[in-house]
């Protein structure tokens, strides 16, 4: 298989974002489609030809641009981590790119201009090993997701895309300042020629003071918590879901939000295991905070997509949880959470969509309830996603979380062995297992209050069920949800080897006598 297959799987993207804009408008659509189906395609082929057993990078290339004043590398490879999100990312913008038809005549070219850019930031994030490469790639996304909800977001669209627009570049200043302090400081240990490799940044950060480490680190935590999005820096989440059209919320909920996740995976937790270790307990105490407070403030919106867009906040809080734990089963469990949570989300967003265009109000009050009996195709599509985001077991939501609880609860930090604070990691535990009842109680509330009840006479006649469009990309998510669900294995086969790995090495390093791994 040629090394050149991720560079291939960018062009596409690449590509797209220029023909699509010089194309008739008419053909935009069809073009953005078919690139998108080809995405998957070549994803799919190269899950088909990874070696999941291998730690290693795969399917690497690597090409210098310019050695100075500063190192300029184009290097991408996949391990099983990244492997399993370029998968979601192509097929997420695949269903948001059918689920466009609402769109119309409304600058058709330059929106999928724009969503080929947007993927293209994302599937590089992914695949970056050159730790500049990934921060051009990382900021790139805020231009196409900026104009997407700018131009077709809601009547508050110019105040949500400035909000996120605000809130994310200043995480990429956060992030920029990190990169460039770890880059010189390495510089100055004399082991090292400058380099921009991750994988050699990641091996050489350990023979920095722990001063510079943890400030090198609060920079690159901040950057992903802001995207993930945690408590205090989440508040821009809500007000660009509400205001960006059906797709890109699929988008943002489903892709954006994992770079965030990805990021504190690949370079917080592989380059500064030491610093982890020292605030795992308070990276954990605000995992479990964002789960419990998000669900609570879910109880309380009125807007469907500001209930969904919280519940995402709640979910990403077990990321963080897993990631702190310093265990491979809940890394393992946040990795899988990252991909279900892509999936969920992205149903959801889309069925919320389905009610708009036909009620033509997101609010919950207005709409009233009783709507199953004139859409029952959107009732049952709705039934199994809320199910999927509630936990229930045999659906996607359940692995990733139960897999989190059972691998921090065992983990190094939740014991005597190497945490700093075990009382507090033990606490937030207990303290996160609310928002696991919270979940099923706004989600179940919602649905109950959409669909139960008797039929409103003001949509008596009204409203029309799914059209064959809605119910293929309604099928095909739910399909993916199921799928991860009864059969988890066809997902964590991919990643376990790296996120063994990773733990094992995390811990011979904090811990040089132990050679166990904590699951």
């Amino acid at each position: 298989m040629p090394n050149n297959i991720l560079s291939f799987l960018l062009l596409l993207p690449f590509a797209g974002t220029f023909l699509i804009g010089i194309m008739p408008q008419t053909a935009a659509r069809g073009t953005a489609i078919f690139l998108s189906a080809m995405m998957c395609v070549i994803s799919g082929f190269i899950a088909m030809h990874f070696n999941p057993a291998s730690t290693d990078m795969q399917f690497v290339q690597q090409m210098t641009w310019f050695k100075t004043p500063i190192p300029v590398e184009y290097h991408v490879g996949v391990d099983g981590m990244s492997l399993c999100l370029i998968l979601l990312t192509s097929f997420v913008t695949l269903m948001a790119v059918l689920a466009s038809t609402s769109i119309g005549d409304r600058r058709p070219k330059l929106y999928y201009s724009m969503i080929m850019l947007l993927t293209l930031s994302i599937m590089g994030v992914f695949v970056s090993q050159d730790l500049l490469q990934f921060f051009v790639m990382y900021e790139l996304e805020l231009v196409p997701m900026y104009f997407l909800i700018a131009i077709w977001g809601g009547p508050n669209r110019d105040y949500a895309a400035m909000k996120f627009l605000l809130y994310t570049f200043f995480g990429g200043i956060l992030m920029l300042g990190g990169l460039l302090y770890l880059y010189f400081q390495l510089g100055q240990t004399g082991i090292d020629n400058h380099t921009f490799n991750m994988v050699e940044m990641a091996k050489q950060s350990s023979s920095l003071m722990k001063s510079t480490q943890s400030l090198a680190c609060l920079g690159f935590l901040l950057a992903f918590i802001i995207k993930l999005p945690s408590f205090p820096f989440h508040t821009w989440l809500p007000d660009a879901h509400v205001e960006a059209p059906t797709p890109v919320s699929m988008i943002l909920a489903g892709l954006l939000l994992k770079m965030g996740s990805y990021g504190l995976v690949r370079i917080c937790l592989g380059f500064f295991p030491d610093i982890i270790r020292d605030w795992g307990p308070y990276l954990i105490l605000l995992g479990a905070f964002n789960v419990v407070w998000a669900a609570v403030a879910c109880l309380v919106q009125t807007d469907m997509k500001r209930v969904i867009a919280f519940s995402s906040v709640s979910h990403m809080g077990f990321v963080l949880i897993g990631v702190a734990s310093l265990s491979a089963a809940a890394l393992s469990g946040a990795i899988f959470q990252m991909v279900s949570h892509g999936v969920i989300s992205a149903a959801l967003f889309f069925l919320v969509g389905c009610i708009y265009e036909r009620c033509h109000t997101r609010d919950i009050h207005e709409i009233g309830g009783g709507l199953a009996k004139q859409m029952p195709f959107v009732f049952y599509f709705w039934m199994l996603a809320a199910m999927a985001n509630l936990g229930l077991p045999g659906l996607a939501g359940f692995v990733a979380e139960a897999t989190v609880f059972y691998g921090t609860f065992t983990s190094p930090m939740a014991t005597a062995g190497i945490s700093p604070d075990p009382t507090m990691v033990d606490f937030a535990l207990k303290f996160a297992c609310l928002g696991v009842i919270l979940s099923a109680g706004y989600m179940l509330w919602l649905l109950k209050r959409l669909f139960y009840g008797p039929e409103q006479p003001k949509w008596a006649g009204h409203l029309s069920d799914m059209t064959q469009t809605e119910k293929l990309v309604a099928t095909c998510l739910s399909a993916f949800i199921i799928a991860l669900g009864v059969y988890p294995l066809m997902l964590t086969n991919t990643y376990t080897a790296y996120s063994d790995q990773m733990t094992k090495s995390i811990q011979a390093r904090l811990s040089p006598t132990s050679n166990v791994i904590v699951r």
